[in-house]
């Protein structure tokens, strides 16, 4: 029993501190994965029950200013990392096919480190999402999908920073963060009720094909010769992918596409039953 746990134990220092990136390792929630394993625990337990529980007996909170606030900052804080990942990358020599991850400690490399840990700070901030929706007394929109995609994209970005801060995963980051402009721009402005934007639906579109284009960049990651980047990412990722545009693909199917039922008298049975969803 001891034997084992010396290597439990050794395994652990050898993944937690070996073969991290030292440079990120007195970033916030990074260098000991119990604080951010912590974080995570607590988000689940609350949106599945602690969150329920404590609003049983409470009538839903009222926060439009709160989430007017929230939008505006992730429009502001998703535009500069977009704007970052372009001028650190994207427009000097970011290879598209197979692009290496730069350790070394040159101010340019150590930028973009930080910026992924901005962009995986960014995943915890949205976490807020769904605790607005549990305060708010909307659980149905609590969804697996919701859920599994916040928890895996902040899993996600935490290996990145601990790992592989830059490289190849710099192009998941900046098509994310161009969609999270849009779609958080949607959520300003429904939360302002200035209007009722037609372009709804092409959130979705633009969220589907997001994931298609990522699964198309790790396809050309794993097809391309050894360029120092792991060829593991992509293995895990294409996978991922699959599954985040079949789960998309099939709430955008029930939401635009499928027609709801109608009754006898030719009425929707979801509005029959008063539960019609304002679009």
């Amino acid at each position: 029993m001891a034997t084992l746990l010396r290597r439990i134990y050794q395994s652990y220092r050898y993944l937690n501190e070996e073969m991290a990136d030292p440079r990120t390792q007195d970033f916030w929630l990074i260098g000991s994965p119990m604080l951010f394993a912590s974080i995570i625990a607590f988000y689940l337990y609350f949106v599945y029950k602690l969150g329920p529980s404590i609003m049983a007996t409470r009538k839903p909170f009222n926060l439009d200013k709160i989430m007017q606030l929230y939008n505006m900052l992730q429009i502001i804080l998703c535009s500069f990392v977009f704007y970052k990942a372009l001028t650190l990358t994207w427009l000097l020599d970011y290879n598209i096919y197979c692009q290496p991850v730069d350790f070394s400690y040159s101010p340019r490399a150590l930028e973009i480190a930080r910026m992924v840990w901005v962009y995986f700070m960014l995943k915890v901030f949205d976490f807020l999402e769904t605790i607005f929706f549990v305060l708010r007394k909307k659980q149905q929109q609590v969804s697996f999908l919701h859920v599994y995609h916040h928890t895996g994209m902040t899993f996600g970005t935490w290996i990145a920073v601990k790992f592989l801060p830059g490289g190849h995963i710099v192009f998941l980051g900046t098509v994310n963060t161009f969609v999270h402009v849009v779609m958080y721009s949607y959520y300003l402005v429904t939360s302002l009720r200035m209007s009722r934007p037609w372009w709804k639906k092409y959130i979705t579109q633009l969220q589907l094909t997001q994931f298609c284009v990522i699964l198309v960049h790790f396809v050309m990651l794993m097809l391309s010769e050894d360029c120092g980047f792991p060829k593991w990412v992509a293995a895990a990722m294409i996978p991922q992918n699959f599954f985040m545009i079949m789960l998309f693909g099939d709430f955008y199917y029930k939401a635009y596409i499928k027609k709801p039922k109608s009754n006898k008298n030719g009425v929707s049975t979801e509005v029959a039953n008063g539960k019609a969803k304002s679009q």
